[in-house]
């Protein structure tokens, strides 16, 4: 059975941008007398010569918000294909157990509520089945809305897929919250919920500005009447896209927060603050965004670029008093017109995606999500299995193992330490706690290096574990 959705990422809106490093962050920096080096990292000299990667652990919120390193499933999963291919993928994430997100409407599910009253979730439900097969956390994110909430046609038949990230009319904000509910109370083993998605078709023309007014409005009623469900419920936003603007472009660059990466654009700050101030509470916040530009360049380079989640990161939980940091969609490498991500071999895109995870978790990020392309094809670059389209489909993919094992070694509440590495033998990105050392080779060639005292020879883009 085909599915209705929305491909992965497709038509992404662009006018936003990054959020930078914040006070905290800053005097944090400052007690560990470091200084940001542009790799994602901070870092200071010890008085033999060698570097010094520091990895501050920053406080978190409730625990029960912070759920660790997952993925979302888009247009094409692993519910739905040849049955033995199905069951080896659900055998294949019983082990790690990772949080998977899914969206109420699109993106693999169908609308929900074609006619007022009148619900149809049987593939939400497949979704959802699948998740509990695999004993994973579920997580929902709400959007998108039914036509007739819209201005569009009510009934299934009606639906219009092209307009899927419209939003509801103000009018429709209750039914909208109203619908958020019906879903909670089918699916009472989900207690984490997103409230839409990338502020779609939240954007004022006349003022050239987010209608952050506008989305605050439908956060705050989604809220409440989740809260009326089960008070236990966690619920967040705002899920702004945090593009980067390039330092050449001047218009909307914000004064406040700039780095080699780029600069932030100042009505995403703006919108952010209005939903921080006006929310009616949240339990996690939630971003999304890409290491690379507005206009698609990788500054300096996609392994330094990464280091722009990690300010992020740090600016969103000093602005937000500290709630714990999601990142419901995070992307290190460009896309094309379709929104492929397939330039790079597959070490290279292992390589820097880890280091985008690094960055994160170095920001005090604790849940983050990758946004899993999975493809009918037996092609699929960044994918986590391979398709269960497939008769042999299901298998893990190495995407996959880099995100199972950088759950198991670095969950929420790790506590990360100091490694040092030899100035002169450079090329590498560093992530270690007490028990687990994380050494990614951002070269595309061998490369020997000495870190905590131990001499490694990695192979080209080599993502390194050891123990401590």
């Amino acid at each position: 059975m085909g599915r209705h959705g929305w491909k992965s990422g497709a038509r992404r809106w662009r006018l936003t941008a990054l959020l930078g490093v914040g006070v905290a962050a800053l005097a944090l920096l400052l007690t560990l007398s470091s200084l940001p080096d542009g790799n994602g990292s901070t870092s200071g000299t010890t008085t033999d010569g060698d570097k010094v990667w520091g990895s501050p652990t920053i406080p978190t919120g409730r625990p029960d918000a912070e759920l660790g390193w997952g993925f979302t499933h888009t247009e094409h999963s692993a519910d739905e294909g040849e049955d033995g291919a199905v069951e080896r993928a659900e055998k294949t994430l019983a082990g790690p157990r990772l949080p998977q997100l899914q969206h109420l409407m699109g993106w693999g599910s169908d609308n929900p509520e074609p006619s007022p009253g009148r619900y149809r979730f049987g593939e939400m439900d497949a979704r959802m089945d699948f998740i509990r097969a695999t004993g994973s956390t579920p997580v929902v994110t709400l959007c998108c809305a039914p036509d007739w909430m819209k201005g569009g046609k009510a009934g299934v038949e009606n639906t219009d897929w092209d307009k899927l990230e419209v939003p509801p009319d103000p009018k429709h904000f209750q039914d909208y919250a109203d619908l958020a509910a019906t879903v909670a109370k089918r699916y009472p083993d989900v207690r984490h919920f997103i409230v839409w998605n990338e502020f779609k078709g939240f954007w004022n023309d006349a003022e050239e500005r987010w209608d952050y007014e506008g989305y605050t409005k439908l956060y705050n009623l989604v809220h409440r009447e989740l809260k009326k469900v089960n008070k236990d419920i966690l619920v967040g936003g705002p899920y702004l896209v945090m593009d980067s603007l390039n330092p050449r472009q001047q218009e909307n660059a914000s004064d406040e927060l700039k780095g080699e990466w780029g600069s932030a654009d100042q009505r995403v700050l703006d919108a952010f603050d209005y939903w921080n101030e006006h929310k009616a509470g949240a339990d996690f916040v939630v971003v999304d965004g890409s290491s690379y530009t507005a206009d698609d360049e990788l500054i300096p380079d996609e392994f330094a670029a990464t280091e722009k989640f990690t300010d992020v990161s740090r600016w969103v939980k000093e602005r937000s008093g500290g709630l714990p940091l999601w990142w419901a969609e995070y992307y290190v490498e460009l896309g094309d017109h379709n929104d492929n991500r397939d330039d790079w071999a597959e070490p290279h895109r292992v390589a820097v995606q880890a280091t985008g995870m690094m960055a994160m978790a170095e920001g005090g990020t604790t849940t983050a999500f990758y946004w899993n392309p999975q493809k009918q094809g037996k092609d699929c670059a960044g994918c986590l299995w391979t398709s269960t389209e497939l008769d042999d489909g299901g298998a893990k993919l190495p995407m996959l193992a880099l995100i199972e094992r950088f759950q198991k070694e670095f969950p929420p509440g790790t506590s990360y330490e100091d490694v040092t590495v030899a100035l002169d033998e450079a090329p590498v990105r560093v992530l270690a706690d007490d028990k687990a050392l994380l050494v990614v080779n951002t070269v595309n060639r061998p490369t020997q290096v000495t870190v905590d005292g131990k001499r490694l020879t990695l192979k080209p883009y080599e993502v390194h574990w050891a123990k401590r």
